[in-house]
């Protein structure tokens, strides 16, 4: 299978995806090759703070910190911790490097590290991802599911949730409220 890879890019959900977990998602792609995509969903605040989070790992953070929403960052493996972050302070110990300014690391010792405040700049905490098996997500962009625009780290760590759907598919001239659900492009 020829494939062109999606990584450091943002799915954008299509409005035919309009119940369900992806419904209204934005996801940054870490991952895609043959052996199929993940990412982590951007724009899917949970009901707590990194402060629990923290709190449950018995690490101490500032209170800057601490009020940082958590996200749910897909259905996959939703107990587990996925901190997509930028990468001027260096990697850790479990650190997958997406792009020169972006990394996912999934180790404890960042955790520690953002709450002590020596960690990275720019960081999201996710609990989850999103994960599609091999040809999958290309069966769903021929199938016009989602569209993919280009991540920026100011769309990545510094967009509200609530504003990162317009704003990735303005980036394109895409007004994604005036978008018929069978509308797309791969």
């Amino acid at each position: 299978m020829n494939t062109t890879s999606l990584k450091d890019q943002l799915l954008i959900a299509m409005p035919s995806l309009s119940s369900g977990f992806f419904s209204h998602s934005a996801i940054y792609l870490c991952e895609h090759d043959e052996h199929g995509a993940m990412g982590i969903t951007l724009n899917k605040p949970m009901e707590f703070e990194l402060e629990h989070v923290l709190s449950q790992l018995d690490i101490p953070c500032s209170t800057r910190v601490g009020r940082l929403p958590v996200l749910s960052g897909g259905p996959v493996q939703s107990e587990h911790g996925f901190i997509l972050h930028s990468l001027e302070r260096g990697t850790f110990d479990s650190t997958l490097i997406v792009t020169d300014q972006v990394g996912l690391t999934t180790s404890i010792d960042v955790m520690h590290a953002i709450g002590e405040e020596r960690g990275p700049e720019h960081f999201v905490l996710a609990l989850g991802y999103a994960g599609w098996g091999p040809g999958q997500l290309e069966q769903e962009l021929l199938e016009n599911s989602w569209l993919t625009a280009p991540a920026t780290p100011t769309l990545i760590f510094s967009t509200p949730s609530a504003d990162l759907v317009r704003s990735a598919a303005g980036q394109l001239g895409f007004d994604m409220n005036l978008m018929p659900s069978g509308a797309g492009h791969a």
